[in-house]
């Protein structure tokens, strides 16, 4: 009895835990982003001018300017809002291995990485010029309303505790099944396209029938020593995604897998490998009226998620490695980059001057069941960016790429080769390429492979000797 007394003590105290960090969450919003017109802005590969009409609020330049003198500040708002935006969630059943219903205050990093996931499953999927039609539609985020929102859902998980049940809610109205008229091959295309959209979304519920959800991220991060609750790194969540993206059935993603580097270094030979080799036991055919069929499987034709994580410095991003990411992310094969300030995750999707641009987790919105034919797809877009200081980012992140085939990654190779090549003032580039497979270099009786070298720079301030994900030597 004394047992079962504790018990109920420590779901009371988890779930009022939830509540503080739930309405901690949904309650901090910074105002309106500011962007520069003289300055271009970068997205992902894509690069935009905001005209000298244009106001220095992104915002509003959308919603006051007119069409005629909208230009770019419009296009940058709509392939933005249409990047998939994944954050903490709360209502949801219990984690594997706990008795947590909210990722709010950790699950951060999880987060972001989904971000990325899934921005290469847009690209694999939609390819990079697709937008959402209803990107323009949604309108910026304001504290009024998301302040609301959170005292209302303060309210109901109080009473929820107090009666010793868990309440869940769809985000935003339910909307009724659309009505599709398949007439030219433009609106077969277009439905296809949401088809793809809609079934992208859902891999990534909140449930533990979502193959990239993060119930699957949180199980395979128990295999890793991590538990729900615990703060995970840019290069643990890497390997979870990584086998995330291998380990799932869904036939949807047969055509696809992943790859994450060791030391900061890419084995051309292991990834060619992960293009060549089929997944085992998927098939081709789709598994409900709600899965699009996958591209057909051959063994040349499987596309790679490349996953690099790298320490871009000691115990602060060191500056000369600025310019560097600035590049990746002007590259439109790059899935951005996850990481953040310490302790607190971000999305990194582009920059302008000298901020980075980044799709930020840190708002706490209702479960929304996709198991659904026509589940709301609002709560998982986000109109309104943020920006950051290249100084505050945090020097542990994971890059990301997507090549689509072997002959795709040599080119991607070459490029960043070029990219990554050391200036006179860089000693080492952020991660370096090498031929061959990993287990040409492995360790051989204590000794280091020869031609290895440490590929960040070093603070010259202090020696650190761990930091994050990785031990510096």
């Amino acid at each position: 009895m004394e047992n079962k007394g504790n018990d109920e003590v420590e779901k009371l105290k988890t779930k009022f835990m939830s509540v503080w960090h739930n309405v901690k969450y949904s309650w901090a919003l910074k105002a309106k982003t500011p962007f520069s017109r003289n300055s271009p802005v970068l997205l992902l590969g894509k690069c935009y001018h905001f005209k000298a009409e244009d106001d220095d609020s992104l915002t509003e330049a959308c919603s006051d300017a007119s069409d005629d003198d909208l230009g770019d500040a419009e296009a940058f708002r709509r392939d933005f809002t249409s990047r998939v935006w994944l954050t903490y969630r709360e209502e949801f059943l219990p984690l594997p291995g706990s008795t947590l219903t909210s990722d709010c205050g950790w699950g951060c990093m999880l987060r972001a990485g989904q971000m990325m996931l899934a921005q290469a499953l847009v690209l694999h999927f939609l390819g990079r010029d697709w937008t959402w039609s209803e990107a323009l539609t949604l309108q910026p985020l304001d504290a009024e309303t998301w302040t609301t929102t959170a005292a209302k859902r303060l309210v109901a998980s109080l009473e929820a505790s107090l009666q010793g049940s868990l309440k869940t809610s769809n985000n935003g109205p339910c909307l009724p099944p659309k009505v599709q008229v398949l007439g030219s091959a433009e609106e077969a295309d277009v439905h296809l396209k949401e088809m793809y959209h809609r079934s992208l979304v859902s891999w990534f519920g909140d449930s533990s029938a979502a193959p990239l959800g993060l119930h699957r991220l949180v199980h395979l991060g128990l295999t890793m020593g991590k538990q729900a609750g615990d703060w995970y790194g840019p290069a643990v969540v890497a390997h979870i995604l990584k086998k995330a993206v291998e380990e799932a059935m869904d036939p949807g993603l047969e055509g696809i897998t992943a790859y994450v580097s060791q030391d900061c270094t890419v084995y051309s030979a292991d990834v060619a490998e992960c293009h060549r080799a089929p997944s085992a036991g998927r098939s081709s055919e789709t598994s409900s009226d709600n899965q699009p069929a996958s591209e057909p499987v051959s063994p040349h034709n499987r596309a790679v998620i490349i996953l690099i994580p790298v320490r871009l410095g000691g115990e602060r991003t060191n500056p000369e490695y600025f310019n560097v990411a600035k590049s990746i992310l002007s590259l439109e094969y790059c899935l951005g980059i996850i990481g953040g300030k310490p302790k607190q995750a971000c999305y990194f999707v582009g920059f302008q001057d000298d901020s980075l641009i980044y799709m930020d987790p840190h708002y706490c919105q209702s479960f929304v069941d996709v198991s659904t034919s026509d589940f709301p797809l609002q709560s998982y877009h986000c109109p309104s960016p943020k920006k950051m200081p290249f100084s505050k980012m945090d020097p542990s992140c994971t890059i990301g790429f997507y090549s689509r085939s072997i002959q795709d990654y040599e080119r991607i190779r070459e490029e960043l080769s070029k990219v990554l090549q050391p200036s006179p003032k860089e000693k080492y580039p952020a991660f370096t390429f090498m031929q061959g497979h990993s287990r040409d270099y492995t360790l051989v009786a204590g000794l280091a492979p020869e031609k290895r070298e440490w590929p960040f720079i070093r603070d010259t301030q202090r020696t650190v000797t761990t930091a994050g994900d990785f031990v510096l030597l």
